[in-house]
C-alpha cells in the first residue's frame, strides 16, 4: 500500500536552501511604507527604466507623493477603489503605490479587455477614478457613464523617454498607432499635468495592515471574474516570503526584468513589489513578445527574470536570440501555467542561467511553490512550498482526505498570503476557504520528499472510456518533439468513450509534420487510451495576456463547431 506524507511534518523542509527560514518573523510594514524606506535607502539608486529612461528611488517617491495629493484632491479617501488600466510604464507602477499610500484600493485591469469586461469590473468594484492610456481613453470616456468612475487620468508612452527618442516620439507616435488624441471631456486629466500642479504633501493615512489593499480579478475567461481581495498583509507577507526564499540576491544590486504584466498578481509581487523592497531597478516591458524581451535583456542586462512559458518558448523560437547576450540572467522563475521540459533545458543550456519553477494562484497572492533556487531543482515539479506554506494532496470525492504519495488529489494551501475571500460573493469564498484552507481545483500529486505535481486543472480532466486523461501529459509528449513549438490537449464529446482526445499543435517555423506522423510519435510515448483521436494545426494559440493558453476557449470554440454540425 502506498505510503501517507504528514503534511504537518513538512517533508520539504530538508531540501530548502541553506538560509531559507521554516518560518518568517514578519515587519507589519505596509507597500507604501517599505517605498519610503527604500527610497531613504537607496535614494540614487535607479529604481525603474523604461525604454532608456530612469528614475531613482528618491524621483519614484516623489512622483509617488505628488499623485497621492492628487488622488486625495479628486476626493479619493480610505476604502476607495481606484481603477489601473495600463501596461507596464512608469505612471502604472506610480499609480498603483499612490492609491495604496492614501489608503485607498487599487484595481489593477487588463488593457486588452472589452469593454463589456471592464464595465463589470469598474461597477463590481466601485471604481472611482480612472488611470488609463490615451490609447484608451476616448473609449473609457464613453464607458464611464456606465460607472461610478468621476476622474480620468491619461497617461502616453511617450511621458517618459530618453534623448533622441523623446524628440522623435510625437512625429512618428501616431502613425504607428502608438499614441492618439483624448477628446476634451469634463473631469479629464493629464498624468504629467497632474504630477506638475500637485506638490508632495500627500495626507498622512494610517493603513491598516488585514485592511484591503487590491482587488485583483481572476480572469473572465469562465463566467464572471471574481474580484479577489488581498490586503496589505497578504502583498507584505509574500514580498517578505519571496525574499527569504532568494538569500543570495544582494538589496540593491539586482536588475528585475518587469515584463510579466502588472496588472496580474504574478507580475505585481514577483517583479514589482518584490523589486521595491529589495531596491532592485525594474527594466518595464510593456509588450512581453520575443523581440522586446530580448531587446532588454540585451541593453539592460537583468540579473532576475520571472517569466511564464510563452515568454521563453518565444525567445527560444526567435532569431534574435543568437546576437543576445543572455548571461546576465544569474535567475529565472516559471509560473502561470507548466514549463515544458525541453524548454527547461534548452534555456538554460543557451543562457547558464538556472530556471526554478513555481506555482501560484490570484487567491494566493500569488506564489506557494518554487523550486529551491540553490538547492535540489527536480525538473517537472512546482517544488516545494515556500516559508510558513502549508499544502495538503486531499481526495476529489470528499476534499478531506490526506492521498498517499504519488496519487492524485486535489491541491490544497494554507499561509499568510491566502486571500481575505471574493468581493461580495460570500457563496464562492465559502467554497473556496474551507477551515482557513484555500482549495486550488488543480489536481496534483506530492512525492516521498515532499515535492509538488501538478497534473491538472480539476475541470481539464478528460475522462475517456472510464479513464482520467490529464491534458498536460499529452501536452508535455508534444512539446519534446523536435517540430513543435506549441501544444494544448482538450476533451472532445465522443459517443461511445464519454470523450476523446484532442490537440492543437503550433509547429516551430519552417517545419512541417503530417498528422500521421505525430499520432506515430505519441504511440511510443503515451498509453494507447491517451491517444489524441485528432491533432489540428494552427499558427498560433489562444492567450491570455500573462501567456496562458487558453485551454478552455479552445474547448468552447470545438463545442460551438460541433453544435453548428
Amino acid at each position: 500500500m502506498a505510503e501517507k506524507i504528514r503534511y504537518q511534518d513538512k517533508p520539504w523542509l530538508k531540501f530548502y536552501e541553506k538560509g531559507v527560514p521554516d518560518t518568517i518573523s514578519y515587519e507589519e510594514i505596509c507597500m507604501p511604507d517599505i517605498l519610503d524606506r527604500t527610497a531613504k535607502e537607496f535614494a540614487d539608486k535607479t529604481a525603474l527604466t523604461f525604454q532608456g529612461y530612469k528614475l531613482t528611488y528618491r524621483q519614484f517617491k516623489e512622483m509617488v507623493d505628488r499623485f497621492a495629493t492628487c488622488l486625495t484632491d479628486f476626493g479619493i479617501k480610505r476604502g476607495d477603489a481606484v481603477a489601473i488600466l495600463l501596461p507596464n510604464l512608469i505612471p502604472c507602477v506610480v499609480a498603483y503605490f499612490s492609491i495604496l499610500k492614501v489608503g485607498a484600493i487599487a484595481v489593477m485591469n487588463n488593457p486588452l479587455y472589452t469593454d463589456r469586461e471592464l464595465e463589470h469590473q469598474f461597477n463590481d468594484s466601485g471604481s472611482k477614478a480612472l488611470i488609463t492610456l490615451d490609447l484608451l481613453a476616448n473609449r473609457m470616456i464613453d464607458l464611464r457613464p456606465k460607472t461610478k468612475i468621476k476622474q480620468i487620468v491619461y497617461t502616453s508612452i511617450g511621458d517618459y523617454l530618453p534623448f533622441p527618442k523623446n524628440l522623435l516620439f510625437p512625429l512618428i507616435a501616431k502613425k504607428k498607432k502608438l499614441a492618439a488624441d483624448v477628446k476634451e471631456a469634463p473631469d479629464v486629466f493629464k498624468w504629467k499635468d497632474c504630477i506638475a500642479k500637485y506638490p508632495q504633501t500627500p495626507p498622512a493615512v494610517q493603513l491598516g495592515f488585514e485592511d484591503v489593499a487590491m482587488y485583483q480579478y481572476t480572469g473572465g475567461t469562465t463566467g464572471v471574474s471574481k474580484g479577489v481581495m488581498l490586503t496589505h498583509a497578504n502583498l507584505s507577507k509574500q514580498v517578505q516570503q519571496l525574499e527569504a526564499w532568494f538569500p543570495q540576491f544582494e538589496k540593491g544590486m539586482q536588475i528585475v526584468l518587469g515584463a510579466l504584466p502588472y496588472f496580474h498578481v504574478f507580475g505585481l509581487s514577483t517583479a514589482m513589489n518584490f523589486g521595491v523592497l529589495t531596491g532592485a531597478n525594474q527594466v518595464l516591458v510593456p509588450r512581453p513578445q520575443p523581440e522586446p524581451l530580448l531587446e532588454a535583456i540585451g541593453k539592460f542586462k537583468p540579473t532576475f527574470a520571472a517569466l511564464v512559458p510563452t515568454m521563453y518558448i518565444g525567445m527560444l523560437n526567435h532569431p534574435d536570440l543568437k546576437k543576445t547576450d543572455m548571461s546576465c540572467i544569474r535567475g529565472a522563475f516559471s509560473g502561470s501555467a507548466p514549463l515544458p521540459v525541453e524548454v527547461i533545458h534548452e534555456f538554460e543550456r543557451i543562457t547558464g542561467a538556472v530556471i526554478v519553477e513555481g506555482f501560484g494562484l490570484t487567491e494566493t497572492t500569488p506564489v506557494t511553490h518554487i523550486n529551491p533556487f540553490g538547492g535540489v531543482r527536480k525538473v517537472g515539479s512546482i517544488g516545494v512550498p515556500i516559508s510558513d506554506t502549508e499544502c495538503r494532496i486531499v481526495s476529489l470525492d470528499d476534499g478531506v482526505t490526506d492521498m498517499p504519495i504519488g496519487e492524485p488529489g486535489e491541491l490544497i494551501i494554507k499561509g499568510p498570503q491566502v486571500m481575505k475571500g471574493y468581493k461580495d460573493m460570500p457563496d464562492e469564498t465559502a467554497n473556496t476557504l474551507r477551515n482557513s484552507w484555500c482549495y486550488t481545483g488543480d489536481i496534483a500529486t506530492i512525492d516521498q520528499d515532499g515535492y509538488f505535481y501538478i497534473v491538472d486543472r480539476k475541470k481539464d480532466m478528460i475522462i475517456s472510456g472510464g479513464f482520467n486523461i490529464y491534458p498536460r501529459d499529452i501536452d508535455e509528449v508534444l512539446y519534446e518533439h523536435p517540430k513543435v513549438q506549441e501544444a494544448c490537449t482538450i476533451g472532445i464529446p465522443d459517443p461511445k468513450r464519454g470523450e476523446n482526445v484532442k490537440v492543437f499543435v503550433v509547429l516551430k517555423q519552417g517545419a512541417t509534420v503530417t498528422q500521421e506522423e505525430l499520432l506515430e510519435y505519441c504511440a511510443t510515448k503515451l498509453a494507447k487510451y491517451k491517444l489524441p483521436a485528432e491533432i489540428e494545426f494552427r499558427k498560433e494559440l489562444p492567450k491570455t495576456n500573462v501567456g496562458k493558453i487558453l485551454r478552455k476557449q479552445l474547448r468552447a470554440e470545438e463545442l460551438e463547431k460541433r453544435k453548428i454540425k
